[in-house]
């Protein structure tokens, strides 16, 4: 078999590395967790690279996404955020990641915990892109649980792609390397 990287992969050399380095990739600490959910949530109608070139100022404006230290941000926060250049400045998704900070230090036994229930490591290996679904039950079942435990902005398909982020349904597909 010729192996061959995922399609969306090879457009932009961020793309290359995300792919290769880390999509896919198991991420099981809360911090980490936390990290990717808000970046999907921030990429909710733009395009992913916009997110990948813009992730070190994300990483800046929200403290390296320490969840204490994101819980605790107030409206004079928001405001640096909205007018922050290095980040999507959109008040919706700068609040609901500040709000899930909160939703996620609030849970009993962690974000990890929770969003690990959901992983499904027996999905079949996509032939090609279209193989490869927007949204899943699982991912369904994910968001409504994010959402039963008080997180926003947290849909089956934002739920999905920090599956596939993640490592917890391996999307790569069949012929790719980092299968």
């Amino acid at each position: 078999m010729i192996e061959v990287r995922c399609a969306w992969a090879t457009s932009a050399p961020e793309y290359v590395a995300y792919h290769d380095e880390e999509w896919g990739r198991p991420v099981r600490d809360d911090q980490g967790l936390y990290e990717k959910l808000c970046l999907e949530a921030f990429q909710s109608g733009l395009s992913w690279l916009t997110i990948l070139r813009k992730r070190a100022g994300f990483r800046a404006a929200f403290r390296d996404f320490d969840l204490e230290t994101v819980a605790a941000f107030g409206a004079a926060d928001v405001e640096r955020l909205l007018a922050d250049p290095e980040i999507v400045r959109n008040r919706m998704k700068i609040n609901a990641a500040i709000h899930n900070a909160r939703a996620a230090l609030a849970l009993p036994t962690g974000l990890a915990t929770l969003i690990w229930r959901y992983a499904d490591p027996s999905a079949p290996a996509p032939l090609t892109m279209q193989d490869v679904p927007a949204m899943t039950d699982g991912s369904r079942a994910l968001a409504k649980d994010l959402k039963k435990n008080g997180f926003t902005f947290v849909g089956p398909t934002t739920a999905y792609a920090l599956m596939q982020a993640c490592g917890l349904v391996n999307d790569h597909l069949a012929t790719c390397p980092s299968r």
